[in-house]
């Protein structure tokens, strides 16, 4: 079996790397145009549930890196200075590039041949003869382009801006801050990924974007109003850039996950904003499911990647539909920042529709003790 996968991020490395675990006679190749050691971002984050898939289905990577974490149990809402701890919502986050190395020697310890540095056309030589091709390139993957129509494919951008910075400040929790400027609302959210280091990421709207001249600005002067507007959390410590740009979040799915023998993977198959931190969480489990169902058909790919899409698909197609109702949560913030800030955090912990009062009761005893007697008090 010959298998070529397009990227070297997470989504092509996991599926490389379980794909020659099950086939050892397999010769598996993954392209990446970027060269060894190097990528773009700063942390990835899990939820702390969300890492039991990696401990179940794959313990040998799952105790790779689970020494690299760095763990919390709460939630804090920063709205203009006001914080609101929200209990039992643990994660785990660590450096993307540390994530990017373990993978990397996972794959090779099996056997996968990794081409770093590669132009993004140098994979096309290995897919003419491959048995399969593994679109794992991202939200602008190059193989779903390639064939929209056959992979049913749909991109759609959000309206907000946002930047994704490092700093040496850290943070006790996962927190989502919300300050107002002379230009008007920005929101922040930001982790600790190691111990001296954090994502940073900043959003604002598109009318602010540009009040605020980021639409013409720099990288230093892009920095600078960042710092600026967000200076009293980053009590002095400097946002750093990796490839800083400013963008729209792009929404991407697609109807039919395989088109003859490609087959699409992580982003390029599919987007979760990443106000849920569940994008490398799918990518991943996406690469657990192909490599189970080809391993379930192993003389019939057509028949393992329509296995892959059925598993797959519900499971995402909810995740995606919760990501999505947060994401509009954002799009909206700006008015929600007119609310009380217990109010504000209820709304916010219950963005994506998955809870209800009663299950955040049992989650969130101490936020939802201070809520519910704030509310009797105002009642009474």
């Amino acid at each position: 079996m010959r298998i070529t996968v397009l990227g070297g991020g997470p989504a092509g490395l996991y599926s490389a790397t379980l794909l020659k675990r099950d086939n050892p006679a397999a010769t598996v190749t993954v392209y990446e145009q970027n060269p060894r050691d190097v990528t773009w971002g700063f942390g990835v984050v899990f939820s702390d549930r969300a890492l039991s898939f990696l401990e179940a289905d794959d313990p040998d990577t799952y105790r790779a890196f689970a020494g690299q974490l760095e763990t919390w149990q709460d939630i804090t809402i920063d709205l203009m200075g006001d914080k609101t701890a929200i209990d039992g919502v643990g994660f785990a986050a660590v450096a993307r590039l540390k994530l990017i190395q373990i993978l990397t020697q996972r794959a090779e310890d099996v056997g996968v041949e990794l081409k770093f540095g590669s132009a993004p056309d140098a994979y096309t030589v290995d897919a003419e003869s491959a048995d399969l091709v593994i679109a794992a390139d991202g939200v602008n993957s190059v193989i779903r382009n390639g064939d929209p129509e056959g992979f049913g494919a749909s991109v759609d951008n959000l309206t907000n801006r946002f930047a994704w910075y490092g700093t040496t400040k850290t943070f006790p929790t996962l927190t989502q801050t919300f300050r107002r400027s002379e230009w008007g609302p920005f929101n922040a959210h930001h982790y600790r990924y190691a111990p001296n280091m954090s994502t940073f990421i900043v959003e604002t709207t598109e009318e602010v974007w540009r009040n605020a001249g980021l639409d013409q600005a720099g990288d230093d002067e892009s920095r600078e109003i960042c710092e600026a507007v967000f200076a009293d959390v980053l009590d002095g410590h400097p946002l750093i850039s990796n490839k800083s740009i400013w963008r729209v979040f792009p929404k991407v799915w697609n109807e039919t996950w395989y088109s003859g023998n490609k087959v699409l993977i992580g982003d390029a198959l599919h987007t979760a904003h990443f106000s849920i931190g569940s994008g490398t969480r799918l990518a991943m489990e996406d690469a657990i499911s192909l490599a189970k169902s080809i391993r379930e058909n192993p003389s019939d790919m057509q028949a393992a990647l329509q296995a892959y899409q059925d598993d797959r698909k519900p499971i995402v197609a909810k995740l995606v539909r919760a990501a999505e109702e947060s994401a509009n949560w954002y799009e909206q913030f700006v008015a929600h920042m007119e609310m009380p800030p217990l109010d504000f955090a209820h709304g916010y912990i219950k963005r994506a529709g998955r809870m209800d009062d009663d299950k955040l009761r049992a989650n969130a005893p101490k936020f939802m003790a201070q809520y519910d007697a704030a509310k009797k008090r105002v009642a009474g």
